[in-house]
């Protein structure tokens, strides 16, 4: 991660959307507690290079004000944007974006697809 980039999380409630936030944040130097922004809506991490902008739209029918904020930071390269339950700020997304699929493999696996490539399985 360079800073600009974006990254469309999907998987079922407690698929491990927030893990794989989790683990992007700490391979990328930040020390933050990473937790779910279910009702937040959005949370910031610092990283040594670029902030990391989680936001969880899940429990929105629209984005609103919350959806103006998200828009503004994609393409910055100050952040890696982060977005789980993205449906509502869908129009938004830019075509460039990693979207990652993770699909449970029982209690403790996960098998992460990008572009029907498989990624990793843990």
């Amino acid at each position: 991660m360079r800073g600009g980039e974006v990254i469309e999380l999907s998987s079922d409630l407690g698929g491990g959307k927030t893990t794989f936030t989790r683990g992007l944040a700490r391979g990328a130097g930040s020390t933050d507690r990473v937790a779910s922004p279910t009702f937040t809506i959005s949370r910031e991490y610092q990283a040594p290079r670029f902030t990391i902008a989680h936001f969880d739209f899940y429990r929105l029918g629209e984005a609103g004000i919350v959806g103006d904020e998200f828009e503004e930071i994609i393409g910055d390269p100050a952040y890696v944007t982060v977005a789980e339950w993205s449906g509502v700020v869908h129009d938004v997304l830019p075509k460039e974006r990693l979207t990652i699929q993770i699909a449970r493999g029982g209690e403790d696996k996960r098998e992460l697809t990008s572009l029907g490539q498989r990624l990793l399985i843990t």
